[in-house]
């Protein structure tokens, strides 16, 4: 549970660059009539809403369990992320619908400049908290780092369009360029939202732990305790920074049931050791009679 200070601490972070790259891109985009870093802008600006969700989400998912939610209140995380991806859909819609209303200009060149510097530090904030989500194995990380790749894309398509402006004397359709690319993004934040909200409604409904190798390695690890036979089943649940992990195994039906309970009570320590994150553990244990 140490690790809700830092994932804290990583938000703050990114919702303090997000300020900064947000203002840095609108007001660019009013100065210099970009429509395309405008929507880049606002882009950069739910990344700041969903920070600012993230921080809140990641707080109150800390309360410990309590009689009413025995597994604790993880799954804030889950509810927040989910909100997280609404917002991103929201924003979406908003960048299409405001680009076909809006007029046409040339942006100056300048814009390039900036959207090349927001592009290097879009990238570097967004591979710093996927790291750290991945670290800490937190949806809201993930949710937002993410959210803040699909910003560096954005940045890279408003620097083409930039250029391609540019030449619009000599291919007159290129004036079309900063509309299109104001429109793809509106289209890339939605489709980034639709997959957040996608992947935490799926969480929420039940999905279980789907990694192979984790789930092997957890398996070996239970078939090498003295006295265990066979794992007959094994669900591993995420209640947000915490699992539950509901374990039936088979065991020699000639031994005590004090000699079963001491051997569910060391196995379900060893498998606290493998993973910190499996705090909630049930061991089922069903006899084997040799005949």
């Amino acid at each position: 549970m140490k690790q809700y200070p830092s994932v804290s601490k990583v938000m703050f972070v990114s919702a303090f660059t997000n300020v900064f790259l947000a203002i840095l891109k609108i007001v660019t985009g009013f100065l210099f009539q970009s429509t395309a870093i405008i929507a880049d802008g606002i882009h950069s600006f739910s990344d700041l809403v969903t920070d600012f969700f993230a921080i809140i989400g990641s707080h109150f998912s800390r309360k410990p369990a309590d009689l009413e939610h025995p597994f604790g209140h993880g799954n804030l995380e889950y509810l927040t992320s989910l909100g997280i991806g609404f917002i991103v859909l929201v924003m979406g819609i908003g960048v299409i619908y405001n680009t076909f209303t809006s007029p046409t200009h040339v942006p100056s060149a300048l814009v390039i400049l900036v959207s090349l510097f927001t592009i290097l530090a879009k990238f570097l904030l967004s591979e710093f908290i996927i790291r750290k989500g991945k670290k800490y194995k937190n949806s809201i990380l993930l949710s937002s780092g993410k959210e803040s790749r699909s910003d560096v894309i954005s940045s890279i398509v408003v620097l083409i369009s930039s250029i391609a402006i540019q030449f619009h004397d000599q291919i007159s359709i290129l004036i079309y360029a900063e509309k299109a690319a104001a429109v793809l993004i509106g289209f890339f934040i939605f489709g980034i939202g639709l997959g957040i909200v996608r992947e935490n409604v799926s969480t929420l409904l039940g999905k279980q732990e789907m990694n192979e190798d984790y789930m092997n390695r957890l398996r070996k690890l239970i078939l090498a305790e003295e006295g265990i036979i066979e794992v007959k089943n094994m669900v591993l649940m995420r209640y947000g920074p915490v699992s539950t992990l509901n374990l039936v195994v088979t065991m020699n039906g000639d031994i005590t049931l004090k000699e079963a309970h001491d051997k569910a009570d060391i196995l379900e320590e060893k498998i606290k050791k493998f993973s910190h994150y499996l705090q909630y553990i049930h061991i089922h244990i069903e006899p084997i009679i040799d005949n």
